[in-house]
C-alpha cells in the first residue's frame, strides 16, 4: 500500500475495515501452545505467520484499531543530513512526541544490549475488549506480544521487532471517588478516597485531575510522561515517596486481561496473589493491566525545593564534603519530609536537588543553615558555583502548567507541538532522558545501617572511590528507611524486593548519549565510558555485594536479576506466573519466568 510522507513520518497506517468476519480465521485449529514444552514464536518470514486476511479480521474485531507500523526513522538511512531526519531527531527530545508514536520508545537503546525497533502491528486499544481480542489473537497464532503505555522501559521491554504491540495509551479515562471499596471487600475494608485510571494514562494526566483540579494527592511518578500502569507494576517511586511510600502500595484494585483472555477484577479479596504480584512484580509479565484504582491522600500545604552546586578545590576537601553531606543527611534529612537526590561528580562538584513536603520555605532554609555555615567557614576548600536556593509553592500548583509557566518557567519544558494539551509539560531536569541511548546503568539500594557512625567512614570512602570513575547519584526518595511505619508495612505487602524498606537511598551510576534510532555504532570513547561506569559501581558494591536493585532501573547485564530485583519474593512471583500464564504468553526481558526463554522472547528453552 503506498504511503504519503505525512503518514510515513507519523509511523503508522490503518488497515481497512472488513465487512465480514469468519471468526475461525482469528484462531488456529489447534492451540499452538498445547502439547509442547518447547517451541518458537512465529516471525513475519515464517509460514505460520498470520495471513493478511487474519490481520484484517483482527482489525475488525478491534473496531478498526489495528495499525501496521512503519519505521519513522527510515529517512535517516538514506539522507542523514535530510530535513526529515533532522526534524525527527529534534522531536525525539520531546517525550510527549515519543509517547504519541507506537514505533518509538523513550530510551532508544543500550550499548551492546538492545536497540529500539518497532513491532509489525499494533492494536491501539481503546477499551478492554480490544485488549482481549489482541491477547487471544497472539495466543492462538503464537505471536510475540508486547505492551506499551508511555514506553519508558530502560531494558527495552516495551518494544520488540516482529511482534504484536498492545498500545494502551488511549486507555486514559480518569474517575475520582469520594468513597471507594474494592469489589468483594465490602465487609473487610472501609471506604477511602480514590481515583480509577486507565492503564495508559500518563502521570501528568492523573496529577492534573487529582491535584490541580481536585486538591488531593496520589503517589505516582516524578516524571510526568511515565504511564500509570507501568509504574505501579514496577513498584513505583515519586519525589515524595519517603512520606507516601511506594506507588504500588496505593493500589486498591486492578482490571487485568490474563493469558486465557479472561478479564479479572483483582484486589485483596479477589485473586489476592495476582493482585499482590501486580504491586511491584514487573509490568507485562502476568497479563495486560487495563485499569487501576489508587487511593488518594490529603494534600500538604506546600511542596518545595532546595538546590545548589558546590565545588571542592581538592580531592581531600571533596571527600570531607561527602562525609559532611552524609552526616547532615542522617541528622537533618533522614525523615519523611525530604526526597529526591544529591549527585557527586568526578570533577569534585556536588549538585543538590532536594524536594520537601510538610515544611515551608522558611523552615527548610533554617534547617540547611548549619550546612551552609560550614561551607562558608572554609572558603579555601569550597566554592558555591550555584548558591543554595530554597523555594516553595502551594502543593496544589506543583503540576499546574499554567501556574508554572508564569511563576517558574525555568523549571519546566512545555510540549510545543501544535494542538498539544496545555497541561503537557516535563521537568527541565528530565530533558536529557528523552530518546537517550544508554551506555551503562546500575542501581543499588544502600541499607540504612551504613548511616551508623561506625559505618559512615566506609560509606564515604566507597562513594569517593566510585566518583573517581564516574558521577554517582543518591536518590533518597527511592529508599523507604525513614518513612512512616504505616508505609513501611504497606511496602512489605508488595512484591518489591524487601531490601527497599531497609534502604535510605538508591544509588544510581549511569551514562548515556544522544538518541540513536535504530542503529548505533559506538566508538572507543563510548565503550571506555561504559567501562568506567561499570568500574564505579564495582567499587560501590564492595561494601554492598548483595544489594538489591530497583527493577525499573536495573542493569541489563545483571546475572542474578531474580535476587537483585525481587529478593526473597521471586519464588512466590514465579508461582503466580505459573498459575496465570503457564505457557509464557507474556514475556519481558528479566521479567518473572523469563529464564525459560531466549533473551528476545521468541524461543522457549525449557
Amino acid at each position: 500500500m503506498p504511503l504519503s510522507r505525512r503518514k510515513f513520518l507519523k509511523g503508522a497506517i490503518c488497515l481497512p475495515a472488513i465487512p465480514f468476519i469468519d471468526l475461525s480465521l482469528l484462531v488456529s485449529s489447534t492451540d499452538i501452545f498445547k502439547g509442547s514444552d518447547t517451541f518458537s514464536r512465529v516471525r513475519p518470514t515464517d509460514p505460520l505467520w498470520p495471513s493478511q486476511e487474519k490481520w484484517e479480521l483482527l482489525n475488525k474485531a478491534v473496531h478498526d484499531n489495528l495499525i501496521k507500523i512503519e519505521s519513522p526513522w527510515a529517512p535517516c538511512k538514506t539522507s542523514q543530513a535530510g530535513t526529515s531526519c533532522a526534524e525527527l531527531f529534534k522531536n525525539l527530545k520531546n517525550p510527549y512526541y515519543i509517547s504519541d508514536n507506537p514505533a518509538l520508545t523513550q530510551v532508544s537503546g543500550w550499548l551492546h544490549a538492545w536497540t529500539s525497533k518497532p513491532s509489525e502491528y499494533a492494536v491501539v486499544a481503546k477499551n478492554t475488549s480490544d485488549v482481549v481480542a489482541a491477547v487471544n489473537f497472539a495466543r492462538k497464532n503464537n505471536l510475540r506480544l508486547v505492551v506499551k503505555g508511555g514506553g519508558h522501559s530502560l531494558l527495552g521491554t516495551s518494544n520488540a521487532a516482529d511482534s504484536l504491540l498492545i498500545w494502551t495509551k488511549a486507555m486514559n479515562e480518569i474517575v475520582l471517588h469520594e468513597k471507594f471499596i474494592a469489589k468483594g471487600c465490602e465487609e473487610k475494608q472501609e471506604p477511602v478516597p480514590a481515583v480509577t485510571v486507565g492503564a495508559g494514562a500518563l502521570w501528568i494526566d492523573v496529577y492534573d485531575a487529582v491535584t490541580t483540579k481536585a486538591g488531593r494527592y496520589v503517589q505516582g511518578s516524578g516524571c510526568t510522561t511515565v504511564s500509570v500502569g507501568g509504574l505501579i507494576q514496577s513498584g513505583g517511586f515519586g519525589s515524595f515517596s519517603k512520606n507516601y511510600g511506594l506507588a504500588a502500595s496505593g493500589l486498591l484494585e486492578a482490571e487485568i486481561v490474563t493469558a486465557d483472555g479472561s478479564v479479572k477484577t483483582v484486589n485483596a479479596c479477589n485473586d489476592p496473589e495476582l493482585f499482590w504480584a501486580l504491586k511491584g512484580g514487573g509490568g507485562g509479565s502476568f497479563g495486560i493491566v487495563t485499569k487501576l484504582t489508587l487511593k488518594t491522600r490529603q494534600l500538604p500545604k506546600y511542596f518545595g525545593a532546595v538546590f545548589g552546586k558546590i565545588k571542592a578545590n581538592s580531592d581531600a576537601a571533596f571527600k570531607n564534603l561527602i562525609a559532611r553531606i552524609i552526616d547532615f543527611y542522617q541528622d537533618r534529612l533522614f525523615n519523611p519530609h525530604w526526597g529526591e537526590h544529591i549527585r557527586f561528580y568526578p570533577d569534585n562538584t556536588v549538585h543538590i536537588q532536594m524536594l520537601f513536603q510538610g515544611l515551608n520555605k522558611k523552615q527548610a532554609r533554617k534547617l540547611w543553615e548549619p550546612f551552609c555555615d560550614w561551607i562558608n567557614s572554609v572558603p579555601g576548600d569550597y566554592t558555591w558555583e550555584e548558591k543554595l536556593e530554597t523555594a516553595h509553592l502551594p502543593a496544589k500548583r506543583l503540576w499546574d502548567a499554567t501556574f508554572l509557566k508564569k511563576f517558574a518557567p525555568e523549571f519546566i519544558i512545555t510540549d510545543d507541538r501544535p494542538h498539544a494539551p496545555g497541561k503537557n509539560f516535563y521537568w527541565a531536569g528530565n530533558a536529557e532522558h528523552a530518546g537517550q541511548f544508554l551506555l551503562s546503568y546500575h542501581s543499588a539500594w544502600l541499607p540504612a545501617y551504613l548511616l551508623e557512625k561506625e559505618k559512615r567512614n566506609i560509606l564515604v570512602e566507597s562513594l569517593f572511590s566510585a566518583t573517581r570513575e564516574w558521577a554517582l547519584s543518591l536518590q533518597f526518595n527511592k529508599g523507604l528507611a525513614g518513612a512512616p511505619q504505616e508505609e513501611i508495612s504497606a511496602a512489605k505487602d508488595t512484591a518489591m524486593n524487601p531490601a527497599v524498606v531497609d534502604a535510605f537511598a538508591l544509588a544510581i551510576i549511569a551514562g548515556d548519549c544522544d538518541p540513536a534510532f535504530p542503529e548505533h555504532d559506538p566508538g572507543l570513547k563510548e565503550k571506555d565510558e561504559a567501562d568506567r561506569i561499570n568500574k564505579a559501581m564495582d567499587k560501590l558494591r564492595k561494601i554492598i555485594p548483595d544489594a538489591g536493585a530497583y527493577v525499573s532501573e536495573s542493569n541489563f547485564f545483571e546475572k542474578h536479576w531474580h535476587r537483585s530485583s525481587w529478593g526473597s519474593n521471586y519464588e512466590r512471583l514465579l508461582q503466580v506466573k505459573k498459575d496465570y500464564d503457564p505457557q509464557g504468553l507474556f514475556f519481558v526481558y528479566h521479567g518473572v519466568g523469563s529464564e525459560e526463554w531466549s533473551d528476545d522472547g521468541f524461543v522457549k528453552l525449557r
